[in-house]
């Protein structure tokens, strides 16, 4: 088409490699040749072409010429890519007639400002694109190409991308499946699959979340009725190709997402339900790695017309000029909160090119490093969100999909951190006094509003989720009203009240050995304090967990440490050697040091005492 002259239209699957084929092929079979990529979903009306007021050189008067956008004047032969030309609107539609017809724009002959060739590639599919091209005014001008991912150099690009690994088993794997699931599993979604494999992540983070749910790997059954899920079957089969292996989940996921998308330079999507914390921590964890804040948009009052303008330069172009967070070359981190609730429904399509190519109409956003997106589901608590829906071919450019559950953000800490035993006193009433259901209403955000108004001394009740019609979120509050006031006159035993008795809290624990090995309802008990307490609850008591963790059966220790944080883990494995001091104690130094951790407890009652106070 290039030595023909003739404009040429290829359509493809998403996710096929069809632009990085043309970024790749373009310059080795026509050295000196680049190729511009001109992203469509972008474009306004007045991005490519512009009548501008221009100082005329030789008379020194104001003329009105047209401006053309900066990227088609190179300097040097260059082929014209529009990229996803069919999500582009109506009037771009119409400018983009006028190039592939006789390759002009306006007054500018594109052949004269170094054009060589012009392709519009997009995948014709109505429910990933926003328009079908109809006209055969400009139909009747192209050279039309349908490609499939056998036509693309894909295979060569992930074996260049994974040099560690022979994936010649992965592409036999591919190969031998229905074309259903090859178009599911399409070469983007694999190199984000095998991206988790090489990080350590359980391979199906790497499966879009589409409309809110993890794309499956099942097929149509001749009655068109859906086929089995295959999807457990194929991952594992991609796990085993690679040597590598598929893990259900990993400890601490979302820190562990966040940080290994800052290294490797991704682009990550975070859904979980409102109030759990996930932007807070997300905020938390750029600013550890990278010690600057993150760049922050919220959708819902950003459209990608407020990051980038066309505007006139002095050399007679049009140029973008980005808005100031987005500007100059200093490390850069995106956060897209609200990713689901967009100011307009084109959003969606227009940041296909940010998350994909990390460019903004057409320029690369210098400096950035990772963006993470998040989102709500699309229901929770059976109540229908306001959220938009997406198709695959935009939930595909996330390297990672996480679906957040509340128990992944470490938002307890934060709060004992910023409110002291009030904050302890209110978790230890949603961890043990409020069924799960209870707990999915009580969020994280809603438990720093009851903390809040119990601080100011505001009925409680008011700060529960509303719900209308003065009813508020079915959770009721009466044992935490009672917890708050002290009035409780049920016997809770915590990690304070085993501090408190812990010589005899060992003597249970040693009679509960010796009648079973499996151990009785204390040794129970004991754990699960153990296993509810945050860490900076457990760091307080360190010397009363030591003394009793000894007698807890061994099976039971083991739980403390496997499928942890990093910081749990440091705790238990400082805990189990403290274990093992103690054991090699001679028994007078163990009476010195049991009356001295009943002072030290005594004392801790008595000035928590006086904190309530």
């Amino acid at each position: 088409m290039i030595a023909m002259g003739q404009t040429g239209q290829v359509f493809g699957e998403h996710g096929i490699g069809k632009t990085s084929t043309f970024l790749s092929h373009i310059p080795e079979a026509h050295p000196g040749t680049q190729v511009v990529v001109v992203p469509a979903a972008n474009l306004t009306p007045d991005d490519l072409l512009v009548n501008a007021p221009v100082r005329d050189r030789d008379s020194g008067e104001l003329m009105l010429t047209q401006l053309i956008m900066q990227q088609l004047t190179p300097g040097t032969p260059f082929v014209l890519l529009i990229d996803d030309s069919l999500q582009a609107g109506e009037t771009i539609q119409s400018q983009l007639m006028q190039i592939a017809c006789n390759w002009t724009l306006g007054e500018h002959d594109l052949r004269k400002l170094g054009c060589t060739g012009v392709f519009l590639a997009d995948n014709e599919s109505l429910s990933e694109t926003s328009a079908r091209r109809s006209d055969l005014a400009v139909l009747d001008r192209m050279v039309t190409v349908r490609i499939t991912a056998n036509d693309t150099a894909w295979r060569a690009k992930l074996a260049e991308r994974y040099p560690e690994w022979n994936l010649t088993g992965v592409f036999r794997l591919w190969s031998a499946l229905p074309p259903r699931l090859r178009s599911a599993l399409s070469p983007r979604t694999l190199q984000h699959v095998l991206d988790c494999a090489r990080a350590g992540f359980p391979l199906s983070w790497g499966l879009p979340l589409v409309g809110g749910h993890r794309l499956t790997l099942s097929d149509v059954k001749a009655d068109g009725k859906p086929g089995p899920d295959r999807t457990t079957e194929i991952l594992d089969g991609i796990a085993a190709a690679v040597g590598c292996a598929n893990p259900d989940t990993v400890p601490d996921p979302v820190r562990r997402i966040l940080r290994t998308a800052v290294r490797e330079n991704w682009a990550v999507l975070l859904q979980g339900p409102p109030g759990c914390g996930k932007t807070e921590l997300t905020k938390a964890v750029v600013q550890e790695e990278t010690g600057r804040d993150p760049v922050y948009f919220s959708l819902p009052v950003t459209s990608v017309e407020d990051l980038c303008v066309p505007i006139p330069t002095p050399d007679g172009t049009l140029d973008t000029l980005l808005t100031r967070a987005l500007a100059g070359s200093d490390p850069k981190i995106i956060i897209w909160d609200e990713y689901n609730r967009p100011k307009d429904k084109a959003t969606f399509a227009k940041l296909m090119e940010i998350t994909q190519e990390w460019t903004l109409a057409g320029r690369p956003i210098e400096g950035l490093t990772a963006q993470v997106a998040l989102q709500n589901p699309p229901y929770h608590l059976g109540r229908r969100l306001q959220v938009s829906g997406n198709n695959v071919a935009q939930a595909s450019r996330f390297t990672i999909s996480y679906e957040v559950r509340p128990e992944d953000i470490p938002a307890n800490e934060w709060l004992i951190a910023t409110y002291g035993e009030v904050a302890e006193t209110v978790l230890e009433w949603w961890k043990n006094d409020i069924d799960d259901e209870g707990r999915e209403w009580i969020s994280k955000r809603t438990l720093e509003r009851l903390i809040k108004l119990h601080l100011c001394g505001q009925p409680l009740e008011t700060g529960l989720i509303y719900l209308g019609e003065g009813e508020y979120a079915p959770v009721p509050l009466t044992q935490l009203e009672a917890r708050l006031a002290d009035t409780d006159d049920q016997p809770r035993i915590g990690l304070a009240e085993l501090a408190q008795d812990v010589a005899a809290w060992e003597a249970r624990l040693a009679a509960a050995t010796e009648t079973s090995a499996e151990g009785t309802n204390d040794t129970d008990l004991v754990h699960q304090i153990f296993a509810n307490a945050e860490v900076s609850q457990l760091q307080r008591h360190a010397e009363v967990v030591a003394r009793l963790l000894r007698h807890l059966p061994p099976k039971l220790r083991a739980t403390h440490l496997v499928g942890q944080t990093p910081e749990r883990q440091r705790f238990w494995v400082k805990a189990l050697a403290r274990m093992s001091e103690l054991a090699n104690t001679p028994a007078s130094s163990r009476k010195a040091g049991k009356a001295s951790t009943a002072g030290k407890a005594s004392t801790a009652g008595k000035a928590n005492k006086a904190r309530k106070g």
